[in-house]
């Protein structure tokens, strides 16, 4: 049927996406470093830029591009932390702005050590994974999510899959012992944002998930993500949900018997392509609202 009816702006967003800033602290002469991706997402009165191209309530993005490095002059302590003044500065002092999102990507750099001494002020990039923040401020509260990606992860045992539901189009057969790969992507909602030190508890969070994924046997790599979700929740009370995602990055056993050689299960082809994609989301009974703390 045709439809008729008045069309709406019923939402609108604009920002600056991917600062890349780099803050390095030098009191003395062993600096330290701070690398980020910042992006800045701003929601109020802005309908009449959208309907009318009336700009006057609108922050260029550029302004919002600057106020990302000063801040990082401010400090980046912790990237919550910093996330966290610079988007309350939007919300408390530019009047049309009603919520800010700020995300923040942190990439880790690793001191490069000489003879076994650490370098004053030479770095090498650690890598892929990624430290996450995610930050909503707006007159009806404060949201904070924390994650990590990219977090590549794989055990050599210790996982099977099987019994799983077959028909006339299934050819993936049984194992009781396969390679499990994959590479995280996990996202924690703050249930508070005061009383702990946001650094410890992002290393609490990423030892759990190593741990849980290294020592739980695994019957189906969404039995894993399970297990390590609850693990994270049980272990963290200021949290109040957890989502896990996992490409599950297939190794397959090379047929060497082609070639008249054994292979003892040694051997892989690491697939990259189609992959297996799961998903989990776990969050406790009591937890507040999430509000708009996962709106990207």
């Amino acid at each position: 049927m045709p439809l008729s009816g008045a069309i709406e702006l019923t939402d609108n967003r604009y920002g600056k996406a991917e600062n890349r800033v780099v803050r390095f602290f030098k009191q003395d002469a062993r600096h330290e470093i701070r690398d980020v991706n910042v992006t800045t997402t701003l929601r109020g009165d802005f309908a009449e830029a959208y309907t009318e191209g009336d700009q006057r309530h609108v922050l260029p993005t550029d302004t919002q591009k600057h106020m990302t490095f000063v801040y990082a002059q401010r400090g980046i302590e912790t990237i919550e932390g910093y996330a966290l003044g610079l988007a309350a500065h939007f919300v408390d002092s530019v009047e049309p702005v009603t919520s800010a999102r700020i995300d923040v990507e942190a990439y880790a750099w690793q001191r490069i050590s000489i003879d076994g001494v650490e370098h004053d002020h030479s770095w090498s990039r650690l890598g892929p994974e990624v430290r996450t923040a995610a930050v909503t401020v707006s007159g009806d509260g404060t949201w904070v999510v924390g994650g990590i990606k990219d977090l590549v992860v794989l055990k050599s045992t210790g996982s099977e899959f099987n019994g799983f539901l077959v028909d006339e189009f299934t050819t993936l057969p049984p194992t009781d012992d396969r390679v499990l790969a994959t590479s995280l992507v996990v996202n924690w909602r703050f249930a508070d944002t005061t009383g702990f030190d946001w650094d410890e508890v992002f290393a609490g969070i990423r030892a759990t998930l190593l741990e849980l994924f290294a020592t739980t046997y695994s019957k189906a790599l969404q039995q894993t993500l399970y297990a390590m979700g609850t693990a994270v929740l049980e272990r963290f009370p200021m949290l109040a949900e957890i989502r896990l995602s996992a490409p599950n990055k297939h190794h397959f056993d090379y047929n060497l018997g082609q070639f008249g050689i054994e292979n003892k299960g040694e051997v892989f082809w690491a697939a990259d392509r189609p992959y297996g994609s799961i998903h989990a989301t776990l969050t406790r009974s009591d937890a507040p609202e999430a509000g708009p703390a996962w709106e990207a």
